[in-house]
């Protein structure tokens, strides 16, 4: 299972945006610097028109919004007992609040868990967050949302932490023993959701969507690329594969 985590991160990165554009340049390098001036002309000019097109606000919004568009925001008052927020990455840094080592997303899906958590206003409810510590960092990503989520209110006895999922299908696992397949909420970001809900549906669970961190924008089409809309474009790739992985191993 480690190798195949591996592989699967590996392959992600060659076919995602980011990864994509950097192999192709230095492939056009390689032949430039090779006097193969043909296929490097033609590398290097293919990687210059995926950045435009990445970058490029209408069409980063229209991927991101095929994600986003297919759930709404919880707005419902269920007679759940439990609140699943998933992971979402962090980094370390004894130098920064706990409020800068957090993701960006991270925040907003323990921010939207905790939102719904005191909305139901139940005291039987229990908020679970779960994720492994990743990369570079000592301690669990659940860790760092549940310590987020007690700063804003939320009671330790009303928190379950599981710091050993390294991706959305072992987060499904986790939880899957703990509802037994009763219904329950899931948050995560928007554009994950999709996927999400396919991974927790096909284990045949009852998951009810709860997203948040919404990227997509209308923008006008008389506009230049940008970095962020970059970012909306890897995130939306990312999920697609994402989907068509799940879609491969289930």
């Amino acid at each position: 299972m480690e190798v195949l985590f591996s592989i699967k991160k590996a392959i992600a990165f060659f076919i995602e945006p980011l990864g994509l554009i950097l192999s192709l340049s230095l492939l056009g390098l390689f032949f430039l610097y090779k006097s193969n001036y043909s296929k490097a002309k033609v590398l290097l000019s293919f990687s210059l028109v995926l950045l435009f097109v990445f970058s490029y606000p209408p069409i980063a919004n229209t991927l991101v919004k095929q994600l986003e568009s297919q759930y709404t925001k919880y707005s419902e008052s269920d007679d759940i007992h439990y609140i699943h927020v998933l992971g979402s990455g962090h980094h370390e840094d004894d130098n920064q609040p706990i409020s800068s080592q957090i993701s960006s997303s991270g925040l907003k899906r323990t921010l939207e868990g905790a939102r719904i958590f005191k909305q139901l206003n139940n005291p039987k409810l229990s908020l679970v967050f779960t994720g492994y510590a990743g990369p570079g960092n000592q301690t669990p990503n659940a860790i760092i949302n549940a310590e987020i989520a007690k700063i804003i209110g939320i009671d330790t006895q009303n928190i379950i932490i599981s710091g050993h999922p390294r991706d959305t299908k072992e987060e499904a696992v986790f939880i899957q023993d703990i509802t037994n397949n009763k219904p329950f909420i899931l948050v995560t970001s928007a554009s994950h959701m999709p996927r999400a809900m396919m991974i927790f549906n096909s284990l045949g669970m009852n998951p009810i969507a709860a997203p948040t961190d919404f990227h997509g924008s209308n923008k006008s089409w008389l506009t230049l690329p940008n970095i962020s809309d970059f970012k909306k474009t890897q995130i939306a790739i990312h999920e697609f594969l994402g989907i068509a992985w799940a879609y491969l191993i289930h």
